[in-house]
């Protein structure tokens, strides 16, 4: 670690708790909350074999549900997928399915890539697929494809959202099936940008693999950083200021930085109130900025850390007392996860 009367559903995971709905609704007063963020990382590459992830953070989501009502997505990470990369395709409402995944499957051979495996979850595609060339030709093609957006493009971890709470989510998508090394999420309530899938959260640093963000907050020099951005040659997809984080971050990473170095910078670059927390292929970091405006909570032992909005959700993985440390302004946190041979998972 480095420093810089309702009941809920209840998994049957070991020591998670429900709570009644007086102690869930009065931990913090609806006028007071919006959006929530929750992660989880297990740190030793044999405990992650079999680790629960995509179910654990639908029930610290869902816990949660009342900081976001407009919809709730994921992010996980250190899964094995058969192929070279797995990229997760919704299609336009204006358009059918089958010409949008033909078109896709002809930008990605014309690159030389090939299609190797496509799950169907409605508007959405699951590719796994296999390509050795740049990766910014890639996501453009696919891009340009009429009616595709991409959610992430990665070689070992996948973007999974969508409208609605994260039992919807989990009815439509099946993440709760998914097991990894770690994984972060986040219920929305939406402020500066419109409510539909593609500003949910996560955001992938688009053409970059396997680096995710989500945030709580809002950047005051967003459009200053996005126009740098786009001078440069970087593509967005939205007009949500947690992708320009994303890519911030992922651009900083490819020169070899080191992931704490870069959260750190972050807090002198953008301006704002802002917490959020930050996925790559063998770890994850979060940055609180100077105000510490934004609420976040971790919880940690020697095999696993957990971060979130709100304790209520922290507990539904940690039944037992375990220090609870809450970041303070201008502060940097990383872990790292001790990579095992990665999970095999398919969905059908």
């Amino acid at each position: 670690m480095r420093r810089r009367t309702e009941r809920l559903h209840s998994a049957r995971l070991p020591g998670i708790r429900t709570m009644t709905a007086k102690a869930y609704f009065h931990h913090r007063p609806w006028e007071e909350v919006m959006c929530g963020i929750a992660a989880i990382l297990y740190k030793t590459g044999e405990s992650t074999r079999s680790q629960a992830v995509g179910l654990q953070l639908r029930e610290m989501l869902y816990s949660m549900r009342h900081r976001g009502v407009d919809s709730t997505g994921v992010n996980i990470a250190g899964q094995h997928f058969g192929t070279d990369y797995v990229v997760r395709v919704v299609v336009s409402e204006d358009q059918g399915a089958s010409p949008v995944i033909e078109g896709v499957r002809n930008a990605v051979a014309a690159l030389g890539g090939s299609v190797v495996f496509i799950d169907d979850f409605g508007r959405f595609r699951r590719i796994g697929l296999n390509y050795s060339g740049d990766l910014g030709k890639l996501s453009d093609s696919i891009l340009s494809v009429k009616g595709a957006e991409i959610h992430s493009i990665g070689r070992s971890s996948e973007v999974i959202k969508d409208v609605g709470d994260a039992y919807e989510l989990d009815k439509k998508h099946h993440f709760s099936k998914v097991n990894g090394t770690h994984g972060l999420g986040h219920v929305r309530l939406a402020t500066e940008s419109q409510v539909d899938i593609t500003h949910s959260h996560p955001f992938w640093a688009y053409p970059f693999p396997d680096i995710t963000v989500v945030h709580n907050g809002q950047l005051t020099n967003y459009h200053k950083l996005k126009r740098e951005f786009q001078q440069r040659g970087f593509r967005f997809q939205t007009h949500n200021d947690s992708e320009v984080i994303a890519v911030y971050i992922a651009d900083k990473l490819s020169r070899r930085r080191k992931l704490g170095d870069v959260l750190e910078e972050s807090l002198d670059d953008l301006d704002g109130t802002f917490t959020y927390v930050v996925s790559t292929d063998s770890g994850m970091g979060m940055a609180k900025d100077r105000w510490s405006a934004k609420p976040f909570v971790i919880l940690e032992t020697d095999e696993i850390v957990g971060v979130a909005s709100e304790e209520v959700a922290l507990r539904r993985i940690f039944p037992d007392d375990v220090r609870r440390v809450e970041p303070q302004e201008h502060e940097v946190l990383t872990w790292n996860v001790s990579l095992a041979p990665r999970i095999k998972v398919r969905l059908n």
